[in-house]
């Protein structure tokens, strides 16, 4: 019998190097939920161009057995509103959740982000999965991703007879629209005088992989997932190779505000503390019990963040 696996944000950058992955595997069948259009969809993969939110997605669910649940549709666009984050970040990952229990779907799993524990000048050089998610004090616009994942490790102790998974991934870099690799494509580098934080970062195919082990039966749990290390963030700006712009930190969030109100910034000011303050995370757990570590270097990472054909 075939295994019927499900990948919400199938036609986002992670969406599709999943599913072009998972395809090639044999016996599968890849459903995807996505409301945007699928480019390059391999001709065995099914999209359902729906929202996540319909009552279309539970049909997805009930009309036959579900294998495993990837969701990887969390929403995060500076350029949306709170409210619609909150919409499609909180309501429709409970929704999604809601199905997988109802229609006992045996593996979930939820694809979060290390960002959820906040960068603060009080955080440990590296936070495990126990540690408090904090990100949303000092950045509204981090709540929904918060409480979406509270949603999902709520869901892990409430559905004891499948396997739950929350991956939680440092800043992913390739050509996928986020913060990060949006950052480094900037033709100058916006930096705070006087800081240099360390700072994680992962390329995106060891983002798949860590997705694919945590589809192995027998899997379970919360992990923060890394890259091959930890760099001052100096050191990826000299990968890129693009010059920067030195700010005062007193002046960065007017500045920061100016940029993004003139198009020219990738993130809003209030996830400056990114560029001040630690937020590295420990994977041991990942690497014990997944087995999980990443093979692309912090170089290769950069590069696939500013090469379009990588």
């Amino acid at each position: 019998m075939k295994e019927r696996i499900v990948i919400t944000g199938i036609a986002g950058r992670l969406g599709r190097l999943l599913a072009k992955r998972l395809h090639r595997s044999g016996n599968r069948e890849i459903i995807g939920i996505d409301r945007r259009p699928f480019e390059d969809k391999p001709a065995d993969v099914v999209h359902k161009r729906v929202d996540i939110r319909s009552k279309r997605t539970r049909d997805v669910f009930r009309t036959q057995p579900i294998s495993a649940l990837v969701h990887l549709g969390l929403m995060h666009d500076p350029k949306r509103s709170n409210r619609t984050h909150n919409q499609w970040n909180v309501v429709g990952t409970q929704q999604l959740l809601e199905y997988c229990m109802h229609f006992r779907v045996p593996k979930v799993i939820v694809v979060s982000s290390a960002a959820v524990y906040g960068p603060r000048p009080e955080n440990p050089q590296f936070l495990t999965e126990d540690s408090p998610l904090l990100a949303a004090q000092d950045d509204l616009g981090a709540l929904s991703l918060v409480e979406a994942d509270m949603l999902a490790s709520s869901f892990f102790w409430k559905y004891r007879e499948g396997e739950t998974v929350i991956l939680r991934p440092v800043h992913i870099l390739g050509q996928v629209a986020n913060a990060a690799s949006n950052y480094l494509r900037m033709e100058r580098i916006p930096v705070l005088m006087g800081y240099d934080p360390m700072m994680q970062v992962i390329h995106e195919a060891d983002v798949v992989d860590a997705v694919l082990l945590a589809l192995k039966p027998g899997v379970r749990g919360i992990y923060n997932v890394a890259g091959p290390g930890e760099v001052p963030i100096s050191v990826l700006i000299r990968e890129s190779g693009r010059p920067t712009f030195p700010i005062p930190h007193l002046a960065a969030p007017l500045v920061s505000k100016l940029f993004w109100n003139l198009g020219l910034a990738p993130f809003r000011g209030t996830e400056l503390n990114h560029l001040r303050y630690v937020c590295t995370v420990d994977d041991s757990r990942a690497r014990k019990e997944l087995g999980f570590r990443a093979t692309r270097t912090i170089k290769e990472a950069v590069r696939a963040a500013l090469d379009d054909t990588y």
